[in-house]
Parts: structure tokens; C-alpha cells; sequence
């Protein structure tokens, strides 16, 4: 029997709209707590607040959610202070299954701002209160949560099927199970807490540490030491703020230095030359200078965009990537990649530009939506792909433990791939020889995926582990795979929760797309291609033998 379905998040994050597909998908009935206390006393929630007060309210929520989620085959949209209440969060937990729908303070915005029946947002400064609320109860969201999903991507409908599969996986233990199975987590991971892992790339003059662990945006010391200069410009997002800036902020004060930041809205699409300018008129509003450095909090969208400002601005600033995203900090913070998007190709226009230093703090993954973890182990597979044969066969046996966020495996993870990515970037920084581009394995098929169907309706990494996947056929039809190898791929890809069947394109836009792309020379598609694994050849293919690919990988 389906188990009963909970939704949380704050006001505007998709709860209703999300909440009626899912339940229709799920042959569940839908019910909204707020609808109903409406329902029940015959006054809006706006007319309690006035008269009856909040805290009669949260009283009135507490004895309907009760209530309500008593009920079998519900799936059951909550108000966004309903965490607030123990008592909703002990109900929720043990009688079914919780999703956090997430959403920016950005996104929620523009979702309210002809909304005036929120009680809570009946202020002038909609977005301070907002940022308060979404900063009290992030915490409370995440502790209820079985599940995490970002509700930020515009089709609706993939993300509604992406929170079924995951249900459909899950199984939820009794109230007693998962309050045991939770401390021994906890006690087996303290257990197994990683050391501080120490990398360096090694460029001459311009090599930079890599600084691996868990609690490092705590660590004031190895902050003071990493990030030079006493002035720090903090570049992160909407998402990311609520959970990390304040924490980094204080990190970074104690170690004396001066501290100012700009929150940008999240998202593909905001890696644009808008979001460039908005940075550039930032550092010249707070008259920032060449020694102001800008520290990236953020995923990989933030860590390119911010170290192209820092090329850009008064012709080079120093900059540091603190990466908070699985693939930020096993790819796009190492090397000195930097740029943004044009509408007709990715990372079209930008600069080679290393930081100072990478901070890869592992504790910021726990809050990491499934989906974004998943989308980070793309990355994580092309290593094993292009380079290290072991270490791929070391992610068939330990992906499993990757997903549940196991420290120590997740440690060596990390490590592992900087460690071949900072080897490849130091014989080959600017792409001069070749070699560095054996790291766009999969990629040539994953820019044009999310070109084709608009930044951010797939996560990078999802394009990615399809695009390895099509790139390992293609390979194959090339005579240089076996139906063994490319069945490997294909395999561990679907292992890590990522899709292996790419969206419906003409044949025609996806060759397109493909000619823009940074790899192709004289305006011929390039490839990067496995001659067996662990080998790579960056290669023309026959066109026959691509739209073979394509057509083999269409959805159903």
C-alpha cells in the first residue's frame, strides 16, 4: 500500500501545484492543512492571524495536522510554519513519508508578488523576511525530511516523475527503526569522520592547496591562512545563504579580516552576463580594489561566474572557491575554468584564471538534495572513464555508500578526482596539447542536452552521466568498446540515479548544437571518446555513426 505523502517548504515553493500531480500520479488524495483549517472555521488564515493571533493558529494547524495525517492514502500539503511545532514534526516523521520541496528566496518571490493573503509576508521588505524565515526554519525543513528536491527547475512535470522514482525506492521504517537506525548512522559516521586531505595544484608560481574535510567553513585558522588579504568579497546564492553564509562570515571575522557579500539568484540560467554586471557593480558600489579577494560560496554556476569576475575586474583579483556541491568540488573548482553562458553555447565566453586556493568543506553535502549528489557523481565517474581503471572499479562496489554520504568514502571520492583532474590541469592548463580535454568525457552530448532543452531544466551532472553514456555507444560503434565495457557504464551511471535515455531532439538540432562547442576545430564536431577504458581518443566520427547514437538514446 502507498504509504502517505508529506510535503514541506516554505510558502510558494510549489507545494500545491507539485502536491495535486504528485497525488494524482500516485493515486493519492490531495489535501492542502491550510485549505483545510479555511474549511473548518469558515475564515481565512489571514482573518486568524488578525484576530486570533499566531499563536492560536499553530494551535489550530497542530490539531489538523494530527488529525489529518491519521488518515490513510493522503498526500497532505502542510502550511510552511507547521515545522515550527514539535509536535507536527514527530507526526510527520512517523506517520509517512516527508518531502522538503526547497525553493530560492528569489524564485519564492516571484511566485508571491501579487499574493497578498500570506500574513507572514505583509511587510514592506518581502525578501528580509523571507530570507528570516527561510533562515529559521532550513534547519527544522531538513530534519523532518525524508527526501529533498529543489523546485526551482521549470518543467513541472520531470520534477513531479524525479519525486515519484525517488518514493518509489524508498522505504520507510517505523517511528522506533529510524530513531535507532539514525544514532547509529550518526555514531558509525563519527566514527568514521575523515581526516583533512591537503592536495596541491602544481602550476609554478601559481600552484594553490586543495583543502579537503568536514567543518573547515568553522576552521578560522586554515581560513586565515588560505584566503590572503584583508579585505573578503563573499560571492554565493539564494539557496546557499541561508545555510552557509552566515557561518562563513562569522569564520572568516574572527580571523580578523573585513567582510562584505552579494547573494545572486540560483539556477543555470542566472550564469549570464546579467549576473556578471550585478557582480562588477557591486565591487565598484563597495570601491573594492586588486586587494579585495572574492571567495565563491556556491555550487559551480557561482565558483565560474565569480572566478571570471575576479579575471575580469581591474584586470585580475585574487579569488578562492568554496565549493558546496558534490560536482563543484570534485570538477568545476579545480583548474581555473571560469566563464559564463551565451544563449547559443556553454561556457562560450570566459577565461583561464586559477584561484588562490579551494576550500571543499565535505559537511556542506549533507544538505545537498539527492538529485544534486547524484548530479555531482557524473563527475566523479568520468575519472574512472578517462583516467583510472581501479578507481572505477572501486565506485561499482562503493556508489551505494557514495548516496548514502558515508564521510570517509565520500572523502576519498573527492580526493581521488582532484587529484586527476590537478594532474591533468598541471601538463595541460590552458588546453595547448590536448590533454585537458579528455575531461569533457560525455560533455559534447551534455551541452548540447541542456542547450536543447533550456539551462536548468537538467542539472549539469544528469547531462553529463547521459552524455558519458551515449559517448560509451558511440565509442562502441566505432569499433573500440565492447558490449561489456559500455554495458559497465551504463550500469554504474544508472547505479548513481542518473538518466540513461536522452530527451526526444531532431537529429538535426542536436548536430546543431554540437558544432558549438569549444572542442571543435574548423567548425568539425570533436568528440572525446573511450578506445577502452581508462583510454581516451578526442576524435571526427562518421555523421552515420552519430545519428545512430542518437536515435538509439531517444526517450520513449
Amino acid at each position: 500500500m502507498q504509504p502517505n505523502i508529506f510535503l514541506v517548504g516554505l510558502m510558494g515553493s510549489g507545494k500545491t501545484t507539485v502536491g495535486r500531480l504528485l497525488a494524482k500520479r500516485l493515486g493519492l488524495k490531495f489535501i492542502d492543512s491550510d485549505q483545510e483549517i479555511e474549511a473548518r472555521t469558515g475564515a481565512t488564515i489571514s482573518w486568524i492571524f488578525e484576530i486570533e493571533g499566531e499563536d492560536s493558529f499553530r494551535q489550530r494547524e497542530v490539531d489538523t495536522i494530527n488529525e489529518l495525517t491519521a488518515r490513510k492514502g493522503i498526500l497532505l500539503a502542510t502550511g510552511g510554519g507547521s515545522v515550527i511545532r514539535p509536535e507536527n514534526r514527530e507526526v510527520l516523521k512517523k506517520r509517512g513519508i516527508v518531502i522538503y520541496l526547497r525553493a530560492s528566496v528569489t524564485n519564492i518571490l516571484k511566485r508571491t508578488q501579487h499574493d497578498r493573503n500570506r500574513p507572514l509576508l505583509q511587510t514592506e521588505d518581502r525578501r528580509a523576511k523571507l530570507e528570516a524565515l527561510a533562515k529559521e526554519r532550513e534547519p527544522l525543513y531538513q530534519e523532518v525530511a525524508d527526501i529533498i528536491v529543489d523546485t526551482g527547475r521549470p518543467n513541472v512535470h520531470a520534477m513531479v516523475q524525479s519525486i515519484a522514482n525517488q518514493i518509489k525506492g524508498f522505504k520507510k521504517k517505523n517511528s522506533a527503526n529510524r530513531k535507532n537506525a539514525t544514532q547509529e548512522k550518526k555514531a558509525r559516521n563519527n566514527m568514521q569522520e575523515p581526516k583533512k586531505q591537503h592536495l596541491k595544484v602544481d602550476l609554478g608560481e601559481r600552484s594553490y592547496p586543495i583543502e579537503i574535510g568536514t567543518g573547515l567553513l568553522k576552521d578560522s585558522q586554515l581560513l586565515a591562512k588560505s584566503i590572503k588579504g584583508k579585505r573578503i568579497a563573499i560571492i554565493t546564492n539564494d539557496v546557499v545563504a541561508p545555510l552557509y553564509l552566515e557561518r562563513l562570515t562569522d569564520s572568516l571575522k574572527a580571523s580578523g579580516k573585513e567582510v562584505i557579500s552579494l547573494v545572486l539568484p540560483d539556477g543555470e540560467k542566472e550564469k549570464n552576463w546579467e549576473s556578471l554586471m550585478k557582480i562588477f557593480d557591486f565591487l565598484m558600489t563597495n570601491k573594492c580594489d586588486r586587494k579585495t579577494t572574492l571567495a565563491a560560496l556556491g555550487g559551480g554556476v557561482i565558483g565560474d561566474i565569480t572566478g571570471y569576475a575576479a579575471a575580469s575586474f581591474m584586470r585580475g583579483i585574487p579569488f578562492v572557491q568554496i565549493p558546496t556541491t558534490l560536482l563543484s568540488e570534485v570538477d568545476s573548482s579545480v583548474g581555473g575554468k571560469t566563464g559564463i553562458n551565451h544563449p547559443l553555447g556553454k561556457n562560450m565566453i570566459g577565461a583561464f584564471y586559477q584561484p588562490v586556493a579551494v576550500i571543499a568543506d565535505t559537511s556542506t553535502l549533507n544538505s545537498l538534495p539527492d538529485t544534486e549528489l547524484s548530479a555531482g557523481m557524473a563527475e566523479v565517474i568520468k575519472y574512472g572513464c578517462i583516467v583510472d581503471t581501479a578507481f572505477f572499479a572501486w565506485l561499482e562496489r562503493n556508489t551505494e555508500k557514495l548516496l548514502e554520504r558515508t564521510p570517509d568514502t565520500l572523502a576519498y571520492a573527492i580526493k581521488r578526482s582532484c587529484e586527476i583532474k590537478a594532474d591533468v590541469v598541471r601538463q595541460d592548463e590552458k588546453e595547448s596539447t590536448g590533454l585537458r580535454a579528455i575531461l569533457n568525457f560525455g560533455h559534447t552530448f551534455a551541452h548540447a542536452i541542456e542547450a536543447g532543452m533550456g539551462y536548468g531544466t537538467w542539472l549539469h551532472g544528469e547531462a553529463v552521466g547521459c552524455g558519458m553514456v551515449m559517448a560509451a555507444d558511440l565509442s562502441r560503434r566505432m569499433g573500440w568498446l565492447d558490449d561489456e565495457t559500455v554495458n559497465r557504464i551504463r550500469t554504474l551511471v544508472k547505479k548513481a540515479r542518473l538518466p540513461i535515455k536522452a530527451p526526444n531532439m531532431p537529429p538535426e538540432r542536436w548536430i546543431d548544437l554540437m558544432r558549438v562547442d569549444k572542442k571543435n576545430v574548423g567548425g568539425e564536431i570533436q568528440f572525446v571518446l573511450l578506445k577502452k577504458l581508462g583510454k581516451t581518443a578526442i576524435t571526427k566520427v562518421p555523421e552515420n555513426l552519430l545519428l545512430e547514437t542518437i536515435a538509439a538514446f531517444k526517450s520513449n
